[in-house]
């Protein structure tokens, strides 16, 4: 059995997908009100019957207020093409480091949208 807890996390950026052609809306620089929701998995839980306190997750949330919040994000990750699924990768191997039971890493850019990192 795996237990799987999941937290969001909000914040606003923008972004220029530099290599598409002149005339693909997201050519242009433009920006979002992205959710990063994060996944952790666990086969067994700790002496508190958690995964994880979510409470242990405030160095996440101080990165993404610190680093990405209010950025540009071609700036930040050093990419001309940060693409949804690109910064789900970024942010997952950024947890993986920091929170070992990580396991998915998904971006939204729109309420209608979603991109997932899962090795």
């Amino acid at each position: 059995m795996t237990y799987r807890i999941t937290k969001e996390f909000h914040f606003s950026a923008s972004h220029q997908l530099k290599g598409l052609p002149d005339t693909h809306q997201c050519a242009r620089l433009h920006g979002h009100n992205y959710i990063a929701k994060v996944e952790l998995s666990s086969d067994t839980l700790n002496a508190y019957g958690f995964v994880r306190d979510y409470a242990e997750l405030a160095p996440l949330k101080q990165y993404i207020d610190t680093e990405l919040d209010h950025r540009h994000l071609n700036d930040v990750l050093g990419d001309d093409m940060v693409t949804a699924e690109r910064l789900a990768k970024h942010l997952y191997d950024w947890c993986k480091t920091h929170i070992p039971e990580t396991s998915a890493v998904s971006i939204s850019e729109t309420p209608k949208t979603w991109a997932e990192y899962r090795p």
